[in-house]
């Protein structure tokens, strides 16, 4: 068992960026991972669950220098900032584009999780990314990574491997290189994997078929108990932070402690 690939995606809700290595903050995330997030006037998160059009902008990162290229559908105009230092520039760039009020925040530490108490990276296996995408003709591994925006794949495990890292009522510890983590619950999707990533264009019947698969094929060691639903892919994790500072690398060993 190996990790195959990172991602992080330092804008939440934006593109992801593919790292060699990444190392665990303070706040038990990836470092860069969600630190910026967008809000509107209200305080809430502006994401795909809430702003379709979300799925238009195109972003590019060169880090750890912090700069971020930006486009917007298939139009071939980009514009370059410097997160940290032009956020009202991007700021303003967005909300030409969305139509709506957009405020920009960091968080480098604890970034922006969805789960706010499994903060740190998912986890799911290339194997499940396969399995799933052979129930949608015409989809392939790298569109469904685009679709469940996971952070850590692991190889060489069968499909929803991922979902022997939490009990029906706890956790399970598992290590990726030197770093230990624990896996906390399937991770409970929201209506982002039905929408084609680039586009945003919906699939119909995505969730009807994603959840009758899900329960036929849910592996034996499987917690049902943490399935109120079978719309749940990759796993929530967190990173205790006497972890801080270390570092997970592509070709790490992953073994469940």
């Amino acid at each position: 068992m190996t990790l195959a690939s990172i991602l992080i995606y330092p804008i939440k809700a934006l593109d992801p960026v593919r790292m060699q290595s990444a190392r665990i903050t303070a706040g038990g995330i990836l470092e860069f991972d969600r630190v910026w997030a967008l809000r509107g006037l209200d305080g809430k998160f502006i994401c795909g669950k809430s702003t379709e059009a979300i799925h238009k902008v195109r972003a590019r990162f060169m880090l750890p220098g912090n700069f971020v290229t930006l486009s917007w559908g298939s139009e071939t105009e980009e514009f370059t900032f410097r997160l940290g230092d032009e956020d009202d520039a991007i700021a303003g760039w967005l909300e030409r584009r969305l139509g709506q009020p957009v405020r920009f925040d960091a968080d480098p530490v604890r970034g922006f999780p969805d789960d706010t108490e499994a903060f740190g990276p998912t986890v799911v296996s290339e194997a499940t990314l396969d399995a799933v995408a052979s129930w949608f003709p015409g989809i392939s591994r790298d569109e469904m990574i685009r679709r469940f925006r996971p952070n850590l794949i692991v190889a060489g495990v069968p499909a929803f491997w991922e979902d022997r890292l939490y009990t029906a009522t706890g956790s399970i510890s598992f290590r990726i290189g030197d770093v230990v983590l624990s896996g906390q619950n399937p991770c409970a999707r929201c209506v982002v994997p039905t929408r084609e990533p680039l586009s945003g264009d919906a699939l119909p019947q995505f969730m009807k078929t994603f959840i009758e698969r899900r329960e036929r094929t849910l592996p034996p060691w499987a917690a049902k108990a943490r399935f109120d639903h079978y719309y749940r892919l990759s796993v929530n994790t967190t990173i205790g932070s006497d972890e801080a500072g270390k570092a997970v690398r592509v070709g790490d060993a992953v073994a469940i402690m």
